[in-house]
């Protein structure tokens, strides 16, 4: 009874957030748990049981960081195709092949990529593009380090 009371929250907003609800099978279900204990769903397990503001100060901000050439988005469409990222850049020259879709052990797409631009001003650029959409999905934007772009490079789907 409570999953069917969740299904009808599905494409509300959760305070700012959009959130889809949708089924799953019992071994999604486990795998996600695993991953969570194992890597950290939120980055680090140290996040778990700290109260939203010191979350958030430990978020980067966004103004003052160091930029690379990289950017990681979040929040993409889990069909996400390459092409649809280049095309979202649009004159930012951005092509496929510097393009790492992120993935879970399973296969599955994360809803995370990272991007490799011409330059670190580049990129810097490319942020005008934060919290726009793709499909129905608004994709936020962050400075990335190539160590994490080919961290999603290894498990990356082509």
């Amino acid at each position: 009874m409570q999953a069917e009371l969740a299904l009808q929250r599905d494409r509300q907003n959760m305070g700012r957030r959009y959130v889809e609800v949708f089924r799953c099978k019992k071994q999604d279900y486990y795998n996600a748990i695993a991953a969570e204990v194992h890597e950290g769903a939120y980055g680090s397990i140290a996040h778990r049981g700290s109260s939203p503001a010191a979350r958030r100060k430990k978020s980067p901000d966004k103004d003052n960081m160091e930029y690379t050439e990289i950017l990681k988005l979040r929040g993409l469409p889990y069909s996400v195709k390459k092409s649809e990222i280049v095309k979202f850049f649009g004159d930012f020259n951005v092509i496929e092949d510097k393009i790492q879709i992120a993935c879970r052990p399973d296969g599955k797409a994360t809803g995370e990529a990272y991007v490799e631009f011409a330059s670190s001003d580049e990129a810097r650029k490319a942020m005008c593009k934060d919290k726009m959409l793709i499909g129905s999905r608004y994709v936020e934007l962050f400075p990335s380090t190539p160590d994490e772009a080919r961290q999603a490079a290894s498990r990356s789907r082509h």
